[in-house]
């Protein structure tokens, strides 16, 4: 947790802000409408949040648990006064996501590594911005101090393996690749082989988004873990599932087949800068339990945020 009690600066504080507004702005609207001449939470009110919830892609089982929460607490205080309701609505969902994000054991930019190399494998389907997401990270642990070195292991489309080149040159980390067709399993093999003799700090595994066939699928993640562990036992450290925002309920119907595809422990949420469907964010980490790494809210380098609950919650819903 202590990650959360960090520090925001003012200047990740106005990019969450701007990222976040077309959800705010939606969300805001809706429940500005909802509450018009109410002096109190009274089921009407509650009936319209969960609309406004669901509409916001919160999802319908994390919608639920919220709702209940805020019973709760109209049955404790019957005379609950309609301006409450805001606080009490954010109080419920930062409760809600610090629960869902206790459990966090994956290492971020500024903090010191639990292992060396520490070994990160991206997953996630094409186009949900794995790439971009890959190269934001490298730079951020490269400006913490941290050597970096990039394996192209999603090899079975051209663009996927040319993409994270330009990024390593951007960025300035090395990278290890085979170009398109060759055996992804293979290239992770090279790539932990070069870390371990450059003494590299960070590995950072691309890795084929198809999902098609959720059997190969698992079948390939499998076989990059399986050779990963012949260099580094314990590898890979991380496997973090990129989602875009944007798709709303498709990114949770991604989350559930690649968590049963392979062992996710962290999530990154990107492109909500571009969508009202921000309240996603909030059903994929009660669903599934699975911490959120990352949002990304933006196209600088920068914009890909470690994921602050208190934070994301106060500028959603902050007036």
């Amino acid at each position: 947790m202590s990650i959360f009690s960090k520090l925001f600066s003012r200047e990740n504080k106005e990019s969450l802000d701007q990222g976040l507004a077309k959800t705010k702005e939606s969300f805001f609207g809706k429940l500005s409408k909802a509450i018009a001449g109410k002096s109190t939470v009274d089921a009407d009110v509650l009936d319209k949040l969960e609309e406004i919830l669901l509409s916001g892609d919160v999802g319908v089982k994390t919608t639920i648990n919220i709702i209940k929460r805020i019973e709760n607490r109209v049955k404790e205080d019957s005379y609950l006064n309609i301006k409450e309701l805001n606080n009490i609505l954010k109080n419920e969902i930062v409760s809600l996501l610090l629960e869902n994000n206790k459990n966090q054991n994956t290492a971020h930019f500024s903090e010191e590594l639990t292992k060396k190399p520490y070994v990160i494998m991206v997953v996630g389907v094409n186009g949900v911005g794995k790439t971009t997401t890959i190269g934001k990270m490298a730079y951020q642990y490269k400006q913490a101090g941290k050597s970096v070195i990039l394996g192209a292991a999603d090899t079975f489309r051209a663009a996927a393996v040319d993409q994270l080149i330009v990024w390593s040159d951007r960025v300035g980390v090395p990278i290890v690749h085979q170009g398109m067709g060759a055996d992804p399993a293979s290239v992770a093999y090279d790539t932990l082989s070069s870390a371990k003799a450059k003494n590299a700090d960070v590995v950072i595994i691309d890795t084929a988004g198809r999902l098609h066939n959720k059997v190969n699928l698992m079948n390939e993640l499998t076989k990059i873990k399986n050779v990963m562990k012949k260099i580094i036992p314990d590898a890979p450290h991380e496997i973090l599932l990129v989602l875009d925002g944007s798709t709303g309920q498709n990114a949770i119907e991604q989350c559930k087949q690649f968590t049963l595809a392979t062992d996710v422990n962290a999530l990154a949420v990107t492109k909500l800068d571009g969508t009202a469907k921000g309240g996603v964010v909030i059903g994929i980490s009660d669903e599934f339990k699975i911490p959120v790494k990352y949002i990304g809210v933006g196209e600088k380098m920068t914009d890909l945020q470690t994921f602050n609950p208190v934070e994301f919650v106060n500028s959603l819903l902050s007036h």
